[in-house]
Formats: C-alpha cells, sequence, structure tokens
C-alpha cells in the first residue's frame, strides 16, 4: 500500500561526509515535539556516511 507523506511533517537532511555528525543531527530532529518524518540524503560522501 503506497503512503502519502505530509510534506509539511517532512524533515530533510543533505549529507556529505557527515559521518562523524550524523548521530547528532539525528538525535537533535527526534528530540523536537512533533510528528514528522525524517529524509536522509547522501550524496556518495567517501566517508561512509550512507552505510550508517
Amino acid at each position: 500500500m503506497n503512503q502519502i507523506i505530509n510534506m509539511s511533517n517532512l524533515v530533510i537532511i543533505p549529507t556529505y561526509n557527515e559521518k562523524e555528525n550524523i548521530e547528532k543531527i539525528i538525535l537533535k530532529v527526534f528530540s523536537l515535539e512533533s510528528d514528522f518524518h525524517i529524509l536522509i540524503v547522501d550524496d556518495g560522501s567517501p566517508d561512509g556516511t550512507a552505510e550508517l
């Protein structure tokens, strides 16, 4: 079944070489008092960000 995501409740996090920071960023976003989805987009980071 297709799920429709309300774009006003979508947090988009673009990343490039953020392996050392991505966990902190995600935890900070999850600390917000709101209902939302997170979309993390990695642009081929050579540091392994996408593998996390």
